[in-house]
This record gives C-alpha cells, sequence and structure tokens, in this order.
C-alpha cells in the first residue's frame, strides 16, 4: 500500500503555454510571425552565420529562405515560439521558444534562442528571458524551468549561468544535429529558487543599477549572490 512522504504533493497539471505576448521596459516579446517579423530579423542576422551554429537549422541563404522557415515554426507543434523585439528599434532583433513542455508534471524548456548582435550584451535581452521565466513560474504555475545546449557552446553555458540556472551534468551522445555528434549541457531553475531569483532581476533590470553610459554598476550574480 502508497505511504505518503515527506515528498508527496498535492500536485495539479498545469496548462500549456499558448501565444502571448510579454511586455517589459525595454523589450517586449510576441508570436513569431513571418508576415511581421521575417524582414526584421533578416537585416538583424544577416552576415552573422555564426549565430546559427549551434542550432539544429540555418543559416539562410536569402530572405525568403529565413521567412519560410519561420512560416514552419510559427505554427510548429510542440513549440511557442515569440520574436525579441526591442523597444529601443521596435523590430525582431531575435526569436526564442518554450519548447518540451510536460504540463503534468510541470516541466518546461526554454530554447532556439537567438540574439542578433544588435541584441546581445543589452538590458532587452535580459529582460527578455526574466519575461519568459516570470510567465513560466508566476502565471502558468510551473516547478521545472530547463535549459539545454551543446555541451561545447560555451557562451550559452554561460548565459544559462548568468541568468540563475543551475548546471545539472552533460548528457553525452545525446543528439546527431547538422552531422554532428552534440553532448547535451542540461541546466534548470526550480520554482523554489524563482522568488530569489526574481528579486535579482527586478534589481538588475532598475535603471539605477546602470551608470550614464549604459554600463552596469552591479552584476546580476552579484545581486543574486546578496539575495538571501
Amino acid at each position: 500500500m502508497f505511504a505518503p512522504t515527506a515528498d508527496t504533493l498535492d500536485w495539479k497539471p498545469v496548462p500549456l503555454p499558448g501565444p502571448i505576448t510579454l511586455r517589459g521596459h525595454a523589450v517586449t516579446l510576441e508570436p513569431l510571425n513571418a508576415e511581421r517579423h521575417a524582414a526584421a530579423l533578416w537585416k538583424a542576422l544577416r552576415g552573422h552565420d555564426d549565430l546559427w551554429t549551434w542550432l539544429p537549422y540555418g543559416a539562410f541563404a536569402s530572405e525568403s529562405d529565413l521567412r519560410r522557415h519561420i512560416e514552419e515554426k510559427q505554427t510548429a507543434a510542440g513549440f511557442v515560439f515569440l520574436a525579441i523585439v526591442p523597444a529601443a528599434t521596435g523590430l525582431a532583433e531575435g526569436l526564442a521558444s518554450y519548447m518540451r513542455m510536460v504540463p503534468a508534471h510541470g516541466v518546461i524548456e526554454v530554447g532556439y534562442v537567438l540574439f542578433a548582435p544588435s541584441l546581445q550584451r543589452t538590458a532587452a535581452a535580459t529582460e527578455a528571458m526574466f519575461l519568459m521565466a516570470s510567465h513560466v513560474f508566476d502565471h502558468l504555475g510551473y516547478r521545472r524551468y530547463e535549459w539545454k545546449c551543446n555541451a561545447e557552446n560555451l557562451p550559452s553555458r554561460r548565459a544559462a549561468e548568468r541568468l540563475g540556472f543551475t548546471f545539472e551534468g552533460i548528457f553525452r551522445q545525446h543528439m546527431i544535429l547538422k552531422g554532428r555528434n552534440r553532448d547535451t549541457a542540461w541546466f534548470s531553475m526550480l520554482d523554489s529558487e524563482w522568488p530569489a531569483r526574481k528579486r535579482a532581476f527586478a534589481a538588475w533590470l532598475d535603471p539605477q543599477n546602470f551608470d550614464d553610459e549604459g554600463r552596469q554598476r552591479r552584476s546580476l550574480e552579484q545581486l543574486r549572490a546578496a539575495m538571501p
């Protein structure tokens, strides 16, 4: 006979995320749409084929090729793709997706993260990741938020740790992508960790954390370390 333990949960499945617009101060995320976003993304990404190195698709030879790809992604089953639109330009400069969603267990992954050079290392980029995490934990009620990347993709691994994900290990020979073996680095963030992570994000995004030239006064890691 099953006996409840301290780990027994009164858990109910959570909803799947749907197409949604997430608005912050520096950025808006909106459902990816080829008609609305393809031209801007092509302009922002053109000539930067290295950005596609770690993704399972791309680079693309023309705007029309990218547009067709976006048309496929915007209706792909099992994904919710969002365009990342900085307030400073009003034009899409990146994208990301919710994926590998298991609402019965409260597990969801953020993936297919792609930032144009103009978006990288900006408050808009960090706020975009904050908004996606906040939607998962604060509005949908998920227990576990995952980040996975090629183990050789050191910038992605550093980004995950900067954002507050915890490294969990390497899945060896996990995939074959673009004809190459991929060992996958796994990271996670838990609902119990989110309140402190959220406070650190809010402190980092506060305009007072930046000097007159837009340079951060305290890093996200420093602020998180100072959180109880």
